[in-house]
């Protein structure tokens, strides 16, 4: 399964980029999000492997993230025009994910953030998958909007309802 989505945020691409990649910041926008503990290598640097830990609902979910790329390696005087890439590698029991992340100016006040995404399923999940393609588009979505909610108003997940 593959899908795309994307959003525009009402921040300049510097303040963006860092609210994104700095571990710090995730709790607060990366909604259910348990712990994310690098277990090999330096955190949001390629080939660094860290053990995530979701709760959704009553069930928490266990993943392992490698970090595949980031372009440019270095995050600070990016040059305006430059397309900055974040990609992962997620695996869980039944369930391997691509995520290809990238940050685009669109005007000095601006960012797009466009999110591809590619999932393989195994066992009973395989089965399941093209009926949740919906879901799985939504939970992406969310989690994009309360980045926007967090990078634009300081909105964190862990003080908002619903």
């Amino acid at each position: 399964m593959k899908y795309a989505v994307s959003m525009e945020i009402a921040q300049p691409r510097e303040r963006v980029v860092p609210l994104l990649a700095d571990p710090a910041h995730r709790p607060s926008w990366l909604r259910g999000l348990v712990s994310h503990e690098p277990v090999r290598g330096v955190d949001g640097q390629v080939g660094t492997e860290s053990r995530v830990v979701f709760q959704s609902g009553k069930q928490a979910v266990e993943c392992t993230e490698t970090i595949t790329r980031r372009e440019p390696a270095d995050l600070r005087d990016v040059p305006s025009g430059t397309v900055i890439h974040f990609e992962r590698e997620i695996v869980a029991d039944g369930m391997w994910n691509a995520a290809r992340e990238h940050l685009r100016e669109v005007s000095p006040e601006r960012t797009l953030w466009v999110s591809e995404n590619e999932y393989c399923f195994s066992g009973l999940m395989r089965l399941a998958a093209p009926l949740m393609r919906g879901a799985f588009i939504k939970q992406s979505r969310r989690h994009m909007e309360d980045f926007k909610a967090y990078a634009e108003h300081g909105t964190d997940v862990r003080e908002a309802k619903g």
